[in-house]
């Protein structure tokens, strides 16, 4: 993976340098997306994309480029870097200029972008356990931001319990993962917090609810307790990486066990379906 993107140019990771004065690199002000790359072809590009473009949207960043424009960039690194199985990541941030907290319009973004292969982020091969946390985030979790830190330190807690994933809760109403949505099963209905700017709207998360429409599964978007957490039949996450885990143990705030049900196999099979023929279109 010996090059990487900056700006409309691929060039070797070894010759990248980011400027000083990069807004990324002072407040974290830009956006991201990351993609998962089956045998050579972006899967659900398109919506990642316009995902990306709303994020910019959102924190008034003038993307400048067009969705034809990136969608060739992003080909182009997956081609250079010989890219079969794993993620393209890419960034933007607002533009380079001297430190000062009021941002100016109408400057040129920075993007920024880089290839990995499959190797450290590759769909866990049983149910994971997690470790649940108060969420300590700011309030449009919405935004897919590189600003992270509330993220970042909770997978660190998680990690430090023997964790896969942290979940997070905001005064006993459960939100989201650290990286990942979440959903319950209860009485064959399944049950995840709604897009609102509390959670991000995950890409796979989008997918899972379209398949379980199409598998006859009622889904209900709306926020769950703690409490119905613990009573679900039930439990698992999604993600880019993740795609569709089961969970069988949380800890942290509160104490449960579950196990791998048949709703949870339904959507992984479906979603690996989906995935199949997207990448033979």
């Amino acid at each position: 993976m010996g090059y990487v993107l900056y700006q409309d140019e691929l060039i070797k990771k070894e010759d990248a340098k980011i400027d000083f004065d990069d807004r990324g690199y002072y407040f974290g002000d830009g956006i991201y997306e990351v993609m998962r790359i089956y045998e050579g072809i972006p899967f659900a590009l398109d919506e990642h994309l316009e995902r990306f473009f709303t994020s910019a949207k959102k924190l008034d960043i003038d993307a400048t480029y067009t969705k034809e424009g990136l969608i060739t960039l992003i080909k182009k690194l997956i081609d250079k870097n010989k890219l079969i199985n794993g993620i393209v990541y890419l960034q933007m941030t607002r533009n380079i200029s001297p430190r000062t907290h009021l941002y100016e319009r109408n400057r040129h973004p920075v993007l920024t972008g880089f290839t990995s292969s499959i190797e450290g982020m590759s769909k866990p091969s049983s149910p994971i356990d997690v470790w649940m946390t108060p969420d300590i985030r700011w309030l449009r979790c919405d935004i897919k931001t590189i600003n992270l830190l509330g993220n970042v330190l909770a997978k660190r807690l998680a990690a430090d319990h023997n964790c896969t994933e942290a979940l997070q809760h905001r005064d006993g109403t459960v939100t989201e993962g650290s990286s990942s949505n979440l959903f319950i099963v209860k009485d064959n209905r399944i049950y995840t917090h709604p897009a609102t700017n509390l959670i991000l709207n995950g890409i796979t998360r989008q997918i899972v609810i379209t398949l379980a429409k199409q598998l006859d599964i009622p889904v209900v978007e709306e926020p769950f307790t703690l409490a119905e957490l613990r009573e679900a039949d039930e439990v698992f996450a999604t993600s880019t990486s993740l795609e569709v885990t089961s969970i069988k143990k949380i800890m942290g705030d509160i104490e449960a066990n579950f196990h791998h049900g048949e709703i949870t196999k339904k959507l992984e099979v479906a979603y690996t379906e989906r995935v199949e023929i997207e990448i033979r279109k």
